[in-house]
């Protein structure tokens, strides 16, 4: 079980520690001054026990009394001194009882149960020298002291009932506060592996498009211009996204709009493959794309068209040149896969570094959907990228939405 559920916080108990100083909130003060009145209305209650006893203790027990009544101010602050104190007080003194109940009931609370029972097991073993000092005449013995036991055990246990609601209350907060944090990381997640897959793509085809004005400085003024095009067009294209995430992870920093919804960007689908193929190769890649899968559910087919994505990306910076061949297939019932292939390209000088994070995002993201992901080099000389991700079946897509 986790500690927390037992450890509780100075500012759910309403204390500052042993002997630290106290904060109290509006509540507590209602509560002290509720506790106060009742610890004043029991010691007046005892008033009347005490017309046979001598001037000078009856004067003892009013003092001792009242300074009782007025120490509960202090039971936050240091909760288990002042109940040893009065419990060795309200042994010998009647008027000391209300104060001491107050005082169980504090520790019961405010305590864990391994300070707090021995206290109440001292609490009942002064019940039989108290007896001896304050025999009732109208009461029999064996009943006052069932009495007064069953008046210490339900004060007791009434402070344990509040401690283990307090602890219910701060265990299922601490869970709240816990899924929330955990939603929110799994969103930053999410973000930035829409930012990577993205941004890495725009990216590769501004190296590549400003690769071939580099190593072509001669070539026709016509070709420069669509070249020059297209990495403005990719610039922007770059910018929007990243724009985009930027808003995202405002929106949901604290101090943000919250609860406002942000509307996302319109997300690509598996139909959006040939224009992406077709991007690569006005970017200069000889890409030959083999589609044959249906219309695919919205999310498999993101996550698809973001697998095939980042492995076109990693096929621009590590094998520049080379074809590449994408084959997509699978229906309803089986699973969606595809194949990205391409030769073996030889390390180029100027070739994009990579940190090797965009085959992990592929493989979390396959998995996260339920499949897998195979890459690597093959005896053949090229190196495959191969995502299946599984395909439900018509009828329970459809019951699904």
């Amino acid at each position: 079980m986790p500690e927390y559920r037992w450890a509780l916080p100075s500012v759910l108990l309403g204390d500052g520690g042993e002997g630290r100083p106290v904060r109290r909130s509006t509540r507590d003060w209602l509560v002290d001054i509720a506790v106060f009145l009742v610890a004043c209305g029991i010691t007046l209650l005892g008033l009347p026990e005490l017309q046979d006893v001598p001037e000078p203790l009856l004067l003892t027990e009013q003092v001792v009394g009242a300074l009782s009544c007025v120490s509960v101010w202090l039971r936050r602050r240091w909760p288990v001194g002042l109940a040893m104190v009065l419990l060795v007080l309200s042994t010998f003194l009647e008027l000391a009882g209300g104060a001491s109940l107050v005082a169980l009931f504090t520790v019961a609370v405010h305590r864990p149960f391994r300070v707090s029972g021995p206290i109440a097991l001292l609490y009942l073993a002064t019940i039989p020298p108290y007896m001896l000092i304050r025999p009732q005449d109208e009461m029999p013995p064996l009943l006052w002291a069932a009495f007064v036991t069953a008046l210490l055990l339900t004060t007791y246990a009434w402070g344990i009932v509040v401690r283990a609601r307090r602890q219910l209350i701060w265990s299922l907060r601490q869970r709240a506060d816990g899924a929330a944090e955990e939603a929110k990381r799994l969103e930053r997640e999410r973000i930035a592996r829409e930012m990577h897959d993205v941004l890495a793509h725009r990216i590769s085809m501004l190296s590549l498009h400003a690769g071939a004005l580099e190593f072509r400085p001669d070539a026709p003024a016509s070709d420069i211009a669509r070249a020059a095009g297209a990495i403005r067009a990719n610039a922007h294209l770059a910018l929007e996204d990243l724009r985009q995430v930027i808003g995202v992870l405002r929106h949901a920093a604290p101090g943000g709009p919250g609860d406002d919804p942000v509307p996302d960007r319109p997300q690509p689908t598996l139909a959006d493959l040939p224009s992406l193929v077709e991007e690569c190769r006005q970017a200069g890649m000889d890409v030959r794309l083999e589609q044959r899968a249906g219309d695919a559910p919205e999310g498999l087919g993101r996550n698809l068209y973001r697998i095939v994505q980042e492995a076109l990306t990693n096929a621009r910076k590590h094998a520049s040149g080379q074809p590449v061949t994408v084959t997509v297939t699978g229906g309803p019932g089986a699973e969606l896969s595809a194949e990205v292939r391409n030769p073996l390209g030889a390390r180029h000088p100027l070739r994009l570094p990579g940190a090797g994070a965009g085959l992990i995002g592929l493989a979390e993201r396959a998995e996260l959907a339920g499949g897998r992901l195979e890459h690597g080099p093959t005896a053949a000389g090229e190196f495959v990228v191969r995502a299946r991700l599984p395909w439900p079946p018509q009828e329970t897509i459809g019951e699904n939405t």
